[in-house]
């Protein structure tokens, strides 16, 4: 157990004021896990390489294993559990699994926030466009061609809505 002196840490998340004492070095995916008992974003690789600690902060995805919890002070995070709500899946959420988007899951929630960064920023994107939104995300299971039929499908069913 560490002596190091705790300090309170608020932002919202998923539209919820939430707030935790945590050490300073408590990183962002830590103080969501294990604090706030998100456990949708995941820990992969401790280097910020697979993007499955992806989360949006401030409007921007982050890798949240690359930030320290303190650094989202008065933030607002969107997780993987903000994207259902009132118990319906998001459209992203439905169209990966229409289009079999994931396999294990592990890579999912990250793969699921980079491209609703994508289409709040490119509602039609082109193929380049969608590698790009998704190259800090990488999967080890689907080859990305559904992934990618997931998110034109989820393009379009969001642009119905």
């Amino acid at each position: 157990m560490s002596d190091a002196k705790k300090i309170l840490v608020r932002a919202r998340v998923n539209g919820e004021a939430r707030e935790a004492e945590v050490e300073p070095r408590t990183l962002l995916v830590e103080f969501l896990r294990e604090h706030l008992n998100l456990t949708g974003t995941h820990v992969g690789c401790d280097t910020s390489y697979c993007g499955a600690c992806t989360v949006i902060l401030n409007g921007r995805t982050v890798k949240s294993c690359t930030l320290f919890a303190p650094m989202a002070e008065g933030g607002e995070i969107t997780t993987v559990e903000g994207l259902a709500k009132g118990g319906k899946l998001h459209a992203i959420q439905e169209a990966f699994a229409e289009c079999h988007g994931l396999q294990c899951g592990y890579c999912t929630p990250g793969l699921l926030l980079a491209t609703l960064q994508l289409l709040r920023k490119h509602p039609r994107p082109t193929d380049a466009q969608i590698r790009k939104g998704i190259a800090g995300n990488t999967c080890r299971c689907t080859g990305y061609q559904n992934v990618f039929k997931s998110i034109r499908m989820a393009s379009a069913e969001m642009e119905k809505r």
